[in-house]
């Protein structure tokens, strides 16, 4: 397997490169005294070749022979002195931090963790890729956020039940990419999958020992390559191509494909954890260290280590990952974990740290959508709402509100009017709009919906850490039962509970995310940290479907609503003020529109007056109607043109009784039909309500009225 030649080759890009004759290798390390390239036989054995050319430590050659498929590591010799933070051991087979693809697995031994023991044979290789792929005129769909609706996804979840995709795409980006899950997708108004983590993870030895794997994959090692047990084709490499094969069949859906990506650590966990490639490569440059005790780690993610984003080249490897996503494999945006790790330039959260600056001026990155999950485990980590300008953010505190409005706790009315409106208190000031916030009730991380409104409590017993894993402070409602029961009432309020959290995540401003499986009861059985349960308790059952049939069609029509109305996904915030009408400009002739001169917003109590001082700031009131004026846009749309919608009336009772809500007076509307009712189990209702007239809203249910008059709004 000796190549005939090894050339100079170039120090950029780094990592393995394929240029349809030969491949060029590259990796950077500072401490480094000699590198070697090992290329791997089919057979297992290695065949050295030393890097000699090295230019500003980045170390590389050009061998003309070498093609895709081909399986490397490389060796690093130098200094091993763990209390000065230098971990260099030539005995281990290392990763290229910019590989492509991987192949094999990890031995369940302690050779990765043991200095002078030899990994070859007991650790993953990288695999040269090719990179041509025939992409057929796919465009990045492109979609502004206030139309964008975001599904959370596990890839392997989402698919490994569904009965219509065949057994050997089960669990696999193909199986993403099938018609079932696309039309599925469709139906629910989806515009945007976001993935669960797909860089390359490894399995932690402490779950594996357990039984168990790391299911979620927040444990990333290869942020260039699609993990390769996703992929149905098990050929080396193989998962590259069929990744770019189910982005292009999204994409011609309209569906855009977003990453939840890990910048924040590595796989390689602690000072006790394995050896596989940023610690043997350059351990001081990829990692924070301990500043009086280099031999260990700083933890802002509570996982062992965190990436040391304050080194050049470590902001290179994240910044060349992300314009690789975006170019290569065509993604459409990236939720970031644990993000405020990433703005932590010395200590302290900046949120205008170095890698902000980057992305800010970055041509690629900066145009593709980007998401913070806006907290990390450290001092002064949850930074909610201050994200740059650029950023939309996962919203915890709309999680909290809406799932406190609904469960009944006190005081919650004005927190919640201003979570249903887009949070402008957490997002105007930075000059961004209601699509910054990431609304969700429920993601990967806590229960899912079912177990949201079925349990008080966590069941995590089957995780193997004593149920002391995972959040304790769920904001979770059991509706007087623990867990499975067939009580009809406890149903029916589970149901409808289920209902109004679904319909306040559609009709809320904003940018809505639904985790996968809600729309069909999918349940956990109560365990809200399922990260090592690669199970059919973390997985979709599909079967479920059409047990909880009503629900999927309430969905759809929930999301369908909000679809067809731009007053409830409007891009700019409320301002309580008439809209400036585009035909009313200066020197215009404007006719008399509905609603032209009223408040694009009003609140009102149940008894129908407009929400005082003293109503906002009462404890224990529970229930409020809004006003949404759809003839009140200002925003103008994408050519210019007026915006005009329908008005609705909102009426939201989370009162253990039902109360009779007072339809406004004439001046707001002269007829109303119910658009979305949650006391029913589709949503469905043919009941009208004239002006003025009375309304009986069950316990525990949101209600939306459309004006279905014609006839000017006047106040």
């Amino acid at each position: 397997m000796t190549p005939l030649g090894v050339w100079p080759g170039a120090a950029y890009p780094l990592g393995a490169t394929y240029d349809g004759a030969g491949t060029n290798f590259s990796v950077f390390s500072e401490v480094a005294e000699q590198v070697e390239l090992c290329l791997i036989d089919r057979a297992g054995g290695e065949h050295r070749i030393p890097l000699d050319e090295v230019d500003g430590y980045v170390w590389h050659a050009y061998l003309p022979t070498v093609a895709p498929g081909q399986r490397y590591g490389f060796r690093v010799h130098g200094p091993y002195e763990p209390s000065r933070g230098l971990r260099c051991d030539s005995s281990k087979l290392l990763l290229d931090p910019y590989g492509k693809a991987f192949a094999g697995t990890f031995a369940a031994d302690a050779t990765l963790h043991t200095f002078g023991a030899d990994t070859l044979g007991h650790t993953m290789t990288g695999v040269v890729v090719n990179p041509y792929f025939d992409w057929a005129g796919d465009r990045a769909p492109r979609r502004p956020y206030h139309e964008t609706v975001i599904y959370e996804a596990h890839v392997k979840g989402l698919t490994m039940t569904h009965p219509a995709i065949p057994q050997r795409l089960r669990g696999t980006y193909a199986g993403i990419a099938h018609p079932a899950i696309i039309d599925h997708l469709l139906s629910l108004g989806v515009t945007a999958i976001e993935l669960m983590p797909v860089h390359q993870f490894l399995h932690d030895r402490i779950l594996l020992d357990r039984g168990l794997r790391n299911y979620w994959g927040y444990n990333s090692f290869g942020y260039l390559a699609p993990h390769h047990e996703y992929a149905a084709d098990p050929r080396a490499g193989a998962a590259v191509t069929e990744f770019k094969a189910m982005v292009r069949a999204l994409h011609s859906a309209g569906i855009e494909v977003i990453l939840d990506v890990v910048y924040n650590h590595t796989g390689e966990g602690n000072h006790l954890g394995p050896t596989i490639g940023l610690r043997g490569i350059d351990n001081a440059a990829y990692y924070r260290l301990a500043e009086d005790d280099p031999a260990h780690y700083m933890d802002y993610t509570g996982t062992g280590n965190s990436l040391n984003v304050r080194h050049p080249h470590t902001l290179q490897l994240i910044m060349d990952s992300l314009r690789y996503w975006i170019l290569d494999m065509h993604v459409d945006g990236f939720r970031f974990d644990l993000a405020a790790t990433l703005a932590r330039e010395l200590h302290d959260v900046d949120r205008l740290s170095t890698f902000f600056d980057l992305v800010q001026q970055d041509p690629v990155v900066s145009q593709v959508k980007l998401i913070a999950e806006p907290w990390d485990v450290g001092e002064g980590g949850y930074q909610v709402g201050n994200f740059p300008g650029l950023w939309t953010e996962w919203n915890g505190k709309y999680r909290d509100t809406v799932r406190d409005y609904w469960r009944g706790r006190p005081a919650t009315l004005g927190e919640f009017a201003s979570r249903f409106t887009g949070s402008s208190d957490l997002y105007e000031a930075t000059g961004r709009r209601p699509g910054a916030s990431i609304n969700f009730v429920t993601a990967h991380d806590g229960f899912t919906l079912r177990d949201l409104v079925s349990y008080n409590d966590k069941h995590n017993h089957a995780n193997g850490e004593d149920n002391r894993d995972g959040e304790n402070d769920n904001r979770s409602w059991n509706c007087g039962i623990e867990g499975p029961t067939d009580d009809p009432e406890v149903c029916a309020l589970r149901d409808r509970q289920s209902r109004n959290m679904i319909a306040t995540l559609a009709l809320s401003q904003g940018t809505p995310m639904l985790l996968h499986g809600d729309e069909i009861g999918r349940t956990q059985a109560g365990n809200n940290n399922a990260y090592c349960q690669d199970s059919p308790l973390s997985w979709m059952d599909w079967g479920a479907a059409q047990k909880y049939a009503d629900l999927l069609t309430f969905t759809r029509a929930a999301f369908a609503l909000r679809h067809a109305h731009p007053v409830f996904r409007r891009r700019r915030f409320f301002d309580g003020r008439p809209g400036t009408l585009a035909d009313e400009r200066p020197g215009t002739v404007s006719d008399e529109r509905p609603g032209a001169h009223a408040g694009d917003i009003a609140w009102f109590t149940p008894g129908g007056t407009e929400m005082t001082t003293a109503d906002w700031n009462t404890g224990f009131a529970r229930s409020l109607a809004v006003f949404l004026n759809g003839e009140a846009i200002a925003e103008p749309g994408p050519r210019g043109e007026r915006v005009r919608d329908d008005s609705f009336l909102l009426c939201f009772n989370a009162h253990d009784a039902p109360l009779e809500f007072a339809v406004p007076g004439p001046e707001f509307g002269a007829h109303w039909t119910v658009a979305l009712d949650c006391s029913t189990p589709t949503g469905r209702s043919d009941a009208t309500y004239p002006a003025a007239a009375t309304v009986a809203v069950p316990a525990r249910c949101l209600l939306v009225l459309r004006r279905t008059d014609s006839t000017p709004i006047s106040r």
